[in-house]
């Protein structure tokens, strides 16, 4: 059988895996993000691919990438907020010049919503925000069967909408806005302690926040379905999903976002690897969102 060769590259891991045309996923490998420079992370990135591909049993079509934003050109050049090591970074070029494997790339959180909306919660659904609240927060949006690009690629960063006029700064030192207050790494800083350890008191108000931002564009863009998957929002639990729809619940009342649910994603952690098998599957042809 075919696979794509999928490759996660997040603010504290990078995970590899080979995932079939029904989305499944095989030989799953990981490595701690953390370098010292940037040429260093890309070189073990670069091994952990290179053994990946050794194990397939089968031909590998292409590489398919979840990358951390912003990105430019389509992500032709990355550069992730959680790896300032990588300013304009050519990932897919470097990679297709080193590998000779056809190789695609895509926000991470845009990949999350190819994965929910061809195997996972949001499947037959053709309007819904996709989230993850993780080590970062991001976000994919299919409007009409389609995944919103926007003009460099970037369309869906819904940590960067504003929430709340006491929160904490972001990577690009903006105060207020999601990320800055409801991200892994920002309840980090703000607790002296990982998010994991976070109270139930922090837990509603992380769900609260984020609950805002998808009643927000809930209300901009006439959907009624957000799917929320990443180490946070998953961590933190029903006390994060109650506390987010109760506040979905009171902002989004004009009709056609009123019923706007906020729900896990089945698809849990396996969700970043289906997604950038997604992408490289997407890339060679596949309708990935109408299956």
């Amino acid at each position: 059988m075919p696979h794509v060769l999928a490759l996660d590259v997040g603010g504290t891991k990078v995970a590899t895996g080979l995932v079939d045309t029904f989305g499944g996923i095989s030989h799953k490998d990981q490595i701690p993000t953390q370098e010292p420079d940037g040429d260093s992370l890309y070189d073990r990135l670069l091994r952990l691919v290179r053994n990946t591909l050794h194990q397939a049993s089968g031909p590998v079509e292409a590489i398919g990438i979840g990358c951390g934003g912003p990105g430019k050109n389509a992500y032709e050049l990355v550069s992730p907020l959680h790896i300032p090591e990588w300013d304009n970074f050519p990932l897919r070029e470097k990679l297709e010049n080193d590998l000779q494997v056809s190789t695609h790339v895509d926000n991470d959180a845009k990949a999350l919503a190819l994965a929910d909306g061809w195997v996972g919660t949001a499947k037959n659904c053709t309007n819904f925000l996709a989230m993850v609240v993780s080590t970062g927060v991001g976000g994919g949006i299919v409007l009409n069967g389609t995944l919103l690009d926007g003009a460099d690629g970037n369309a869906g960063h819904v940590g960067h909408i504003y929430v709340d006029p006491e929160g904490g700064r972001d990577a690009n030192g903006v105060s207020g806005l999601l990320e800055g207050s409801a991200s892994g790494s920002a309840l980090q800083r703000i607790l002296d302690t990982p998010a994991s350890n976070a109270s139930d008191e922090t837990r509603k108000h992380v769900g609260e926040l984020v609950g805002r931002a998808v009643a927000s564009v809930a209300n901009l863009l006439d959907l009624q379905l957000a799917v929320v998957s990443g180490s946070v929002a998953l961590g933190f639990g029903s006390i994060f999903f109650e506390a987010a729809q109760k506040e979905i619940d009171q902002l989004s009342r004009i009709e056609h976002a009123r019923g706007t649910r906020i729900v896990p994603s089945a698809l849990a952690a396996d969700g970043p690897l289906i997604g950038a098998g997604a992408v490289g599957w997407r890339a060679l042809g596949k309708d990935i969102l109408n299956t």
